[in-house]
């Protein structure tokens, strides 16, 4: 629920609330609001609880998508790099290794539109891993 809020801000509220309520009502009110905290949680709980109960499978359909919207909101600049780049490449062997996905689909010209044939493409030789201490070719036009 907090998962914003860090140590050094809760030591900021703790030194504000000392100052605002005095030391005298400082710890009832920090009881206080943890007992509110508790309540709200257990609402939560229990109308998640209900629900479930009421629904039964279709709770999980229901779900699904707000963990997708969860995963999307979880989503920043910083995450997706590291995700990208520091991932492994799947196990399966679809990575094909280009920088972006279907960028030799997308290479293939199209046939010209006058009815002639295109021009013969260069045979692709399939990608392989590289071997220890081989040097990566490097695309001019594209750094």
């Amino acid at each position: 629920m907090f998962d914003n809020i860090g140590w050094p801000e809760l030591l900021v509220l703790a030194l504000v609330g000392l100052f605002v309520l005095g030391p005298e009502r400082l710890p009832a009110a920090a009881s206080w609001v943890a007992n509110t905290v508790r309540t709200i949680r257990d609402y939560a709980t229990g109308a998640r609880d209900q629900l479930r109960q009421e629904l039964g499978p279709e709770f999980d359909e229901l779900r699904k998508p707000l963990e997708d919207l969860r995963s999307v909101r979880d989503l920043d600049p910083r995450r997706a790099v590291r995700q990208n780049l520091f991932s492994e490449p799947p196990a399966d062997g679809t990575w094909s290794g280009s920088a972006t996905p279907g960028t030799a689909a997308a290479a293939t010209p199209a046939p010209p539109s006058n009815g002639t044939s295109p021009a013969p493409a260069a045979p692709r030789t399939p990608s392989r891993p590289l071997d220890p201490g081989e040097i990566a070719p490097v695309d001019p036009d594209a750094t």
